[in-house]
């Protein structure tokens, strides 16, 4: 099993599990991949998901071993795995409508930065770095890396890092705002899951608002205020903010139950 998925009290925590290959995606992990994630999505009671990997890195990217052997057996239809494969599994993601977090250790690389690059919170280790590399092999880039890249940092700083291929250090991520935090390798995990749990017992109905919302940014100011105030006119009907407000009333903390 290359791909494991955990179900605990609200949070959905997806494993990469392939830690010999350092997490390379071959067509048995992204198949149990999208399946663990198309699971999450359909579980009412997951509130939150987070995800890692074993191993001293995150994800290198596609397995290249396999794709020589797709290459060899036909050229034509070697690259037919971003259609069947990169691109479903990067939509899939960025449809759940509860928080992702990612921990990410070590080296987070091509396809492995496009899913990384998906989550909405992403917590990174010292150690850790990131890089495109497509064009080392003489490709351009899938999983989304071109959008997400130039939604993150810029057209000027997505540019450089796709065509160089060089690496970003942890510290030089959290500088450019590739990631919410870094912390020392041996706290990585225990971090993000801390994060992931706080998402998984909060307040979930705002939280897809939140993510609803922030997807739809680009629209311009003037649809983000009706947006936002259909998303108000919803959320101060929901249990949640009712109870969030007697509690701060009381100087309590609040309970949310997600509803």
């Amino acid at each position: 099993m290359t791909v494991r998925l955990k179900t605990a009290h609200g949070l959905a925590t997806i494993t990469l599990a392939r830690p010999s290959a350092h997490n390379a995606l071959d067509n048995p992990t992204k198949l149990a991949f999208f399946e663990a994630v198309t699971a999450t999505a359909e579980n009412p009671d997951v509130r939150a998901v987070l995800i890692t990997a074993e191993g001293r890195n995150f994800c290198v990217g596609q397995d290249l071993g396999e794709h020589a052997v797709a290459l060899e057996t036909d050229p034509t239809t070697a690259m037919d795995t971003v259609s069947e494969h990169y691109n479903p599994l990067i939509r899939a993601l960025k449809s759940l409508e509860v928080p992702i977090v990612a921990a990410i250790p070590g080296a987070c690389v091509g396809a492995g930065f496009g899913i990384a690059l998906a989550a909405d919170l992403r917590v990174a280790g010292t150690r850790t770095t990131f890089a495109t590399a497509f064009t080392g092999i003489a490709l351009a880039s899938d999983s989304g890396l071109s959008y997400a890249l130039v939604e993150a940092l810029g057209s000027s700083r997505a540019t450089g890092l796709m065509l160089l291929g060089d690496r970003v250090t942890a510290e030089q991520a959290l500088d450019w705002g590739l990631v919410h935090r870094v912390v020392a390798d041996d706290e990585l995990l225990e971090t993000a899951t801390d994060l992931a749990e706080q998402l998984a017992t909060g307040p979930t109905a705002a939280y897809r608002r939140v993510k609803s919302l922030v997807a739809a940014s680009a629209s311009g100011l003037s649809a983000a205020l009706d947006r936002e105030l259909a998303a108000q006119q919803h959320l101060g009907r929901t249990a949640d903010h009712q109870a969030a407000v007697k509690a701060f009333l009381a100087k309590e903390k609040p309970a949310f139950t997600g509803t």
